[in-house]
């Protein structure tokens, strides 16, 4: 009779278990509940815009049944909120990824012990100058730091020198330095300039009658108003005023023999220190730097670069190979970035 009870033993956990998955499946989807059970949970934590950032991770979800948890920076607080979450977190991380829309805060996360090196298989073919050498992120998808220009001015301007120009006086806007891709470029020009050089042109752009937008974005807007000639934007501002039909064009600036070249801003994918997940968070670092996902986002609205050699760029911006860059150390960048804060705020008026 042992054997039989053994049985009936065997057939009521059985039926206890039927009971529990039928329970959890009324509370969370059976399908959500064979993910998490399954290939597991990724947590990312995103600079890049939702609008274009979610389509890839729902992606990734859909193509290896991993759950991703994002959580995105907010307008407001771009490229700087989710990075100091993860400063706060690093005796305790919770995220596994970050998704920069930037490399200099992924440097600064480097620097400061909170990330960790992976060198994907999908890195190979992405230029040297937009990799760290030890893998602590990886370049993707980029943007370059362009002029967006009225195609009503009389004249056009083809050198970032334009905002200390007195023929230009009163004419340019800037997005405000203290956040956001000018940041970088302020810090790019001081390491290549050196200190002096680099106080001496914000001086004298101040002088110019700069005016100070809040955003890439409201700078751009500025400009396909008519209100100002000129400003400096990221590429994907620039494209999509084209697009609406505003009279605007695009210019790579300081593309001359002489010329320090175009600011290019990638994306970077971070593998997080102790992150919770790390098997899946390789996994998701390997899709964001495929050339898959480098079509998709060259295809989306943001119009972005491709870095991987044969994947199709869009048609309203260059080849990365067609644009003369700035040569730049990121992680140089970085470091300065934090070093000029402080000055910056002075400028700004804070």
């Amino acid at each position: 009779m042992a054997p039989v009870k053994t049985l009936q033993g065997r057939a009521a956990a059985a039926l206890l278990g039927l009971l529990l998955l039928f329970s959890a499946c009324g509370i969370v989807s059976c399908d959500s509940a064979k993910k998490t059970a399954g290939n597991g949970t990724v947590v990312v934590y995103v600079s890049e815009d939702q609008v274009f950032s979610e389509p890839i991770l729902k992606e990734f979800e859909k193509a290896t049944d991993i759950t991703v948890k994002a959580v995105y920076d907010t307008e407001e607080a771009k490229s700087t909120g989710v990075m100091n979450r993860l400063i706060a977190e690093k005796k305790n991380p919770q995220a596994d990824v970050y998704w920069a829309n930037e490399p200099i805060r992924a440097e600064v996360l480097k620097q400061r012990g909170i990330s960790a090196p992976y060198i994907s298989k999908n890195a190979e073919g992405i230029p040297a100058m937009f990799r760290d050498p030890e893998g602590y992120w990886t370049g993707f998808s980029a943007r370059a730091r362009v002029l967006v220009v009225n195609r009503q001015a009389a004249k056009t301007p083809r050198s970032i020198l334009a905002y200390a120009d007195p023929r230009w006086k009163g004419k340019g806007v800037i997005a405000n330095p203290l956040f956001g891709t000018t940041t970088t470029q302020v810090a790019a020009l001081f390491t290549l300039w050196g200190e002096k050089r680099a106080k001496a042109f914000m001086a004298a752009m101040k002088a110019n009658g700069v005016k100070l937008a809040t955003s890439n974005g409201e700078s751009a807007d500025l400009v396909a108003s008519g209100e100002f000639v000129f400003s400096l934007v990221d590429s994907d501002d620039a494209v999509n005023r084209i697009r609406q039909g505003n009279p605007v064009t695009m210019i790579y600036p300081d593309q001359g023999k002489a010329g320090i070249g175009c600011l290019i801003v990638p994306n970077a994918a971070v593998l997080i220190q102790g992150a919770p997940h790390p098997e899946p968070a390789k996994r998701l670092i390997d899709f964001l730097l495929s050339k898959e996902t480098e079509r998709k986002l060259a295809e989306a609205d943001c119009a972005q670069i491709p870095l991987h050699p044969g994947v199709k760029t869009p048609p309203e911006v260059r080849d990365i190979g067609r644009i003369k860059t700035m040569k730049i150390d990121y992680a140089k960048v970085a470091r300065k970035l934090q070093e000029i804060r402080s000055y910056l705020k002075r400028w700004a008026g804070y």
